[in-house]
């Protein structure tokens, strides 16, 4: 569980009700038909850029923002660095055996290709391909968020001239000019908080998660191409310590001792 997307959200909502209550009562700033204006809106709207496929496969992507990492680089490199190992010892045919205990999908789909004598350019292009139809998907899931960040606060505006228009009919009474202009700018509020406390963060959280993944699946990549290269495990290992950044590379060190398994 990514503690700090709850804890954002969460923080975000005290202080903003917070200072409501500071001066005002909650029941102020509820209003129905904002809700139904803004929500339905956005909602709408995202309809009609996104196909229905992509917008329910957005809903299963958005858990990615509350869910922490799936796996550390760090253990990946000490994986390969086993699967090293073993394929000098005993052959690349060796790591057949040993893929069935390997729980990255991606890793084992590479270590089998290379167990199946595939050509290298061939299996650098197979998981090259793969990699960018995941950043396509993650870039899909980011960009509906987005999307959904924009038409917010554009629908948060819409009702606000609603009010606007409303009050305007009622001018002739003095008395609720200032009750209905608070109605009409309440909908900009519910806009602008979904928007900025909500959809941008979330999409801003799904970009930095399909970094780390394809950062992540990248080293997988580079490592299964050198183990099937027959370069020294040790030499593997220095490579593969260039895709993180150096206060990491001290992490790796203790990760090695502790002896992560395949």
């Amino acid at each position: 569980m990514d503690i700090a997307t709850i804890l954002g959200i969460a923080v975000g909502i005290v202080f903003v009700v917070g200072g409501i209550l500071a001066d005002g009562s909650i029941i102020d700033f509820w209003d129905l038909a904002s809700i139904f204006i803004v929500l339905g809106g956005t909602l709408a709207s995202t309809l009609v850029a996104y196909p229905l496929k992509s917008m329910l496969e957005a809903v299963k992507i958005a858990g990615k923002a509350f869910r922490s990492q799936e796996e550390d680089p760090h253990e990946i490199i000490v994986q390969i660095n086993t699967l090293a190992n073993i394929a000098r010892k005993e052959g690349l045919l060796a790591l057949e055996e040993v893929s069935e205990d390997i729980g990255e999908e991606f890793l084992k789909k590479g270590a089998m290709l290379i167990v199946d004598g595939t050509d290298p350019e061939l299996v650098r292009n197979l998981l090259e391909t793969e990699l960018s139809f995941i950043e396509e998907r993650h870039t899909k899931g980011q960009g509906i968020f987005e999307a959904m960040g924009a038409y917010a606060p554009a629908f948060g505006m819409i009702g606000t001239l609603i009010g606007l228009i409303n009050m305007l009919k009622r001018l002739d009474d003095p008395g609720s000019v200032g009750p209905s202009m608070a109605v009409a700018l309440i909908t900009t509020f519910y806009g602008s908080v979904l928007a900025n406390l909500v959809f941008i963060p979330i999409a801003n959280k799904l970009k930095l998660k399909s970094r780390e993944e394809i950062l992540r699946k990248e080293i997988m990549v580079e490592g299964l191409l050198s183990i099937q290269a027959g370069e020294n495990p040790r030499i593997i290992e220095e490579k593969l310590k260039a895709f993180l950044p150096p206060k990491a590379r001290v992490g790796l060190q203790y990760k090695q001792q502790e002896g992560v398994e395949v």
